[in-house]
């Protein structure tokens, strides 16, 4: 198997690994007497709905509404699937999630809420507040996405202008409440996934206040006068770890990032490579992780420190772009972009860095494969790599190299897979 292969193949292990319709069946709660309704929203939604039913006792009462990603939908018979807008949030959201709020708050103590949350929850089960309109929300979640916040701190303000996420969503329920939860967030607390929409919230007005100071955030006036005046009330406040409304609430994460790439150790030390698992908690700028890369690769390139070749380095976590430039790409291809760069061709070096529910970014690639040719063919092409990173342009490095990885819809999200291949 060439170098390439390798990192596909180990690529779709990391996927098969966090794959809904493998790995729901073993988590499903037994029916209650009464009604089973199941709620849910992310990219991996629809896949975890169609898992549900195909478990689920023919006998038992299930019904339910999810929210996905357009273009990750999946045909079911008794959950309906609404696609709508991310990780811009829009009307279809919203109207999608006062539905889902409706049939939370019919529900009985004999019934059951089914809760099935992934990545890009967040965007997707969108309610905003009263006194603020979606336009504003997708106006403000733009801004935190362009600015170089954390997801959590961008978690932090979303949570505290929806009606549904940061525990919101529990406390209108008066069922018992089973999540199911695919990770894609460092540290994978389901507070932080999809907004924890049945989790507890540690976070406050101050919190999302501070962050939108921090990141200079442009909010319409009357918008900060609510999340100031909501700062003085502890009952406006979203509900904390120790409210009796989580009594008969489970958050159980199923998928994390971890889990994948221990799966692509497995892979990469079946076929005599060394792996060696970075993290899967890795944060920062996309280029300046990629600097911290380059390091290691040469350290083992000319020193055989920690392993000698043939090594795989693997890591999971979320990086971030902080976009200066007009260009084009996401923070996965930014990061194999600014590792080019740093090697300058002059390493026996295979990478591959994808985000895992198919997208990086807002494009239509997962990400992208780097090759020790890359550079040479690119010059060949008259490609200026410091000025395509100077722009956030490097879907079109990778584009014109034919070096995108396009994989469409994956329906699952276990934040980024990036290995790098020392031969």
């Amino acid at each position: 198997m060439n170098p390439r292969e390798l990192l596909l193949n180990s690529f779709q292990v990391a996927l098969d690994a966090a794959d809904p319709l493998k790995i729901v069946p073993a988590h499903l709660p037994s029916p209650p007497k009464g009604k089973t309704l199941v709620v849910g929203a992310g990219k991996a939604a629809a896949a975890m709905a169609q898992a549900v039913e195909a478990h689920w006792p023919a006998e038992a009462n299930l019904e339910g509404i999810v929210i996905t990603r357009y273009g990750h939908g999946l045909p079911t018979r008794k959950i309906e699937v609404i696609e709508a807008g991310h990780p811009l949030p829009d009307q279809h959201g919203e109207l999608a999630t006062r539905a889902i709020l409706a049939r939370v708050q019919a529900l009985t103590a004999n019934d059951l809420l089914l809760g099935l949350f992934s990545g890009g929850g967040s965007s997707l089960l969108s309610l905003p507040i009263a006194g603020i309109s979606m336009e504003e929300l997708k106006d403000i979640t733009q801004q935190l996405l362009l600015c170089g916040a954390s997801i959590q701190e961008i978690n932090m303000v979303r949570k505290h202008l929806s009606a549904v996420l940061g525990g919101r969503l529990a406390a209108a329920c008066r069922a018992p409440i089973h999540c199911l939860i695919i990770s894609d967030v460092t540290g994978d607390d389901p507070t932080h996934i999809a907004s924890g929409p049945c989790a507890p919230d540690p976070t406050t007005y101050a919190d999302a206040l501070a962050v939108i100071k921090q990141y200079a955030i442009n909010v319409p006036p009357h918008v900060m006068n609510i999340l100031q005046e909501r700062s003085q009330h502890a009952g406006d406040e979203t509900p904390k770890l120790g409210d009796p409304i989580f009594r008969n609430v489970q958050n159980r994460v199923i998928a994390t990032a971890h889990q994948s790439l221990k799966a692509a150790e497995h892979f990469f030390r079946a076929h005599n490579i060394s792996p060696l698992i970075l993290g899967d908690t890795v944060t920062g700028e996309a280029q300046e992780v990629a600097k911290v890369y380059a390091a290691l690769v040469r350290e083992i390139r000319h020193y055989g420190n920690p392993f000698k070749p043939p090594v795989a380095l693997i890591s999971g976590g979320e990086t971030t772009v902080t976009v200066k430039g007009r260009g084009r790409g996401g923070r996965n291809a930014e990061f194999l972009l600014s590792l080019a760069v740093v090697l300058d061709g002059q390493e026996q070096v295979y990478a591959l860095a994808c985000d895992t529910d198919g997208i990086d970014g807002t494009e239509n690639n997962a990400g992208a494969i780097l090759t020790p040719d890359s550079l040479s063919r690119a010059r060949q092409l008259g490609l200026d790599l410091v000025a395509l990173l100077n722009d956030n342009d490097a879907y079109t490095f990778f584009e014109q190299l034919d070096d995108l990885i396009i994989t469409g819809p994956t329906r699952t999200n276990v934040n980024d897979y990036r290995v790098i291949l020392v031969l």
